[in-house]
């Protein structure tokens, strides 16, 4: 059985992965973080903190492991924050990457990244993998730069880029665009959402069986991994609004040039997901089987 390092185990698609290793048991499982385990479980796994700005811990704890794969899920994602912070944006999202990238080289360890649809323009969507890459903010920009690093590297690795995932984890914390859609609708607020920006929305669960996919079938090269279905963020949010039967009054629709956000967005991404369906076996849930997915869990956590 291979033993996979994930970094970023605190953050949602880390929390699948642990979520599905202990249900699956199909690999042994190294999380990391920084800072304390935030799982709601801490046995059937082993767990370090480390601190991928901190190279002799991360070297430290992948010497101690000695994992066969590593899941860089780790990167800071607020695509407005790394406008803002570009040096921290640089040093989290490429800085990283490389001293990652160069470890597993060092050490014949196979590197899975994950990357973004946010590498490109929006002009041309939805992307195979060997399209063109022409981001429009900083944040599309290093993610870009660590997906050089990691094909320059002589590491055996694999990149998947992904689309807006949703999900929910133990303790609810984290948010995304399903959960900030009910909440705000459940409580009655006002919501503004895009009716011009294009997308396919991914389901944590199905990220995190691509990625597990990867390290069993020694995957290489770049993969483009989503839902299946291309829809606005308007679409999106009514969908959320029809799944459980809330007042749709509350939406109201708007086009992008009305935002006063600090970074673009590409317009039109999406992808097309032939080569991860071929090669990984990889089937995504439409966005609806998604919802009820969340919908059980909910309930289950609701139950507790």
């Amino acid at each position: 059985m291979k033993t996979i390092l994930v970094t970023g185990s605190n953050g949602l698609l880390g929390q699948k992965i642990t979520e599905k290793v202990l249900a699956e048991g199909r690999v042994s499982l190294v999380a990391t973080a920084k800072g304390i385990n935030r799982y709601k479980s801490t046995g059937g796994y082993k767990y370090a903190e480390m601190d991928i700005l901190d190279f002799e811990q991360v070297r430290s704890v992948i010497e101690r492991y000695n994992p066969d794969a590593i899941i860089h899920t780790a990167a800071m994602t607020n695509v407005d924050t790394s406008e803002a912070n570009k040096e921290l944006c640089y040093t989290l999202n490429v800085t990283a990457t490389e001293n990652l990238v160069s470890l597993c080289a060092e050490k014949n360890i196979h590197f899975i990244h994950l990357s973004t649809d946010f590498i490109f323009d929006g002009e041309n969507g939805p992307y195979r993998e060997d399209d063109e890459a022409n981001p429009l903010s900083y944040y599309g920009e290093t993610k870009l730069l660590a997906e050089m690093a990691v094909k320059s590297s002589h590491a055996k690795w694999a990149i998947f880029r992904t689309i807006l995932v949703y999900g929910i984890t133990s303790d609810m914390s984290r948010s995304n665009i399903v959960l900030w859609a009910k909440g705000a609708l459940e409580k009655g607020l006002p919501v503004n959402v895009v009716n011009d920006q294009y997308r396919m929305p991914t389901l944590a669960e199905d990220l995190a069986e691509a990625c597990i996919l990867a390290v069993e079938k020694n995957a290489s090269g770049i993969y483009h991994i989503s839902g299946k279905n291309y829809m606005s963020i308007a679409e999106i949010v009514r969908k959320v609004a029809d799944y459980w039967s809330l007042n749709q009054s509350f939406i109201t629709e708007i086009n992008s040039a009305t935002l006063n956000q600090s970074a673009k967005r590409p317009i039109k991404t999406g992808f097309v997901l032939a080569k991860a369906i071929k090669d990984l076996d990889y089937k995504p849930h439409s966005f609806e089987e998604g919802l009820a997915v969340l919908d059980r869990q909910m309930k289950k956590v609701s139950s507790i």
